[in-house]
């Protein structure tokens, strides 16, 4: 297991000083990054072998939003790996050691010479020392948008949305698709199913339901394919 800690930044929060969804999810990708370079399997590591990790998935559950100058520790560790699959979970906990969100990621690892499916290679899998899973009831990866949803404007994306692998990161999917929940949804649980990279020059095509206490965004290209699907559950 691996972990860091931080404190609550002006610059994570809302206008109620609370964490931001999308800080919270920076924080699992930041953690999982920060443990593969100091395990020496990061960024230099991949590049040389022509290798990176893509996120196929995230189920993010949210006891709570931590607060403004709050400290807290970000964990993560592998649980599994099954051919060119790696599975991961995450927890964040506060300053008396409550968790106050935890998680669960599927990763892809792939040949960026081709854009395809590679192994994983043994040495990866052993630096990694595989632990226990999280206790926590796992959803199932796929996601399907409801066949009443509504199309929204279309949304270029920009380069701000782009990181180190050229594709618009994780958590921007997240920051557009919450554009579209109600007023006062307050999201106690995330699902996201990646389908395909979008770049830039990209343009995404939302399309938009919201029932009861559920909202679900996908956002597609001009044909109707999804980048990515994203589903926001309310807390109870």
């Amino acid at each position: 297991m691996y972990g860091f800690e931080s404190v609550v930044r002006y610059s994570e929060i809302d206008a109620k000083r609370h964490m931001t969804l999308t800080a919270l999810l920076d924080l699992l990708q930041d953690c999982c990054i920060f443990q593969s370079e100091y395990l020496g399997i990061g960024f230099d590591y991949l590049e040389e072998m022509n290798r990176v990790w893509v996120l196929s998935s995230w189920q993010v559950i949210i006891k709570r939003y931590p607060m403004l100058g709050e400290k807290v520790t970000t964990y993560t560790w592998a649980y599994e790996f099954k051919g060119f699959y790696g599975y991961r979970n995450f927890k964040i906990v506060d300053g008396n050691n409550n968790t106050i969100a935890y998680a669960n990621s599927m990763w892809v690892f792939m040949d960026t010479k081709n854009m395809r499916p590679a192994r994983i290679p043994d040495e990866l899998v052993e630096a990694f020392n595989m632990e226990e899973p999280y206790p926590m009831e796992r959803s199932p990866r796929k996601l399907k948008l409801p066949p009443d949803s509504r199309a929204e404007e279309r949304v270029p994306v920009h380069k701000f949305f782009i990181d180190t692998n050229q594709h618009v990161n994780n958590s921007k999917y997240v920051l557009i698709a919450r554009e579209y929940l109600p007023e006062g949804f307050k999201i106690g649980e995330l699902r996201v199913e990646y389908r395909k990279a979008a770049v830039l020059k990209d343009v995404f095509y939302p399309r938009v339901c919201i029932e009861e206490k559920r909202a679900v965004v996908s956002l597609e290209n001009e044909e109707g394919v999804p980048y990515a699907i994203v589903e926001f559950i309310e807390e109870d």
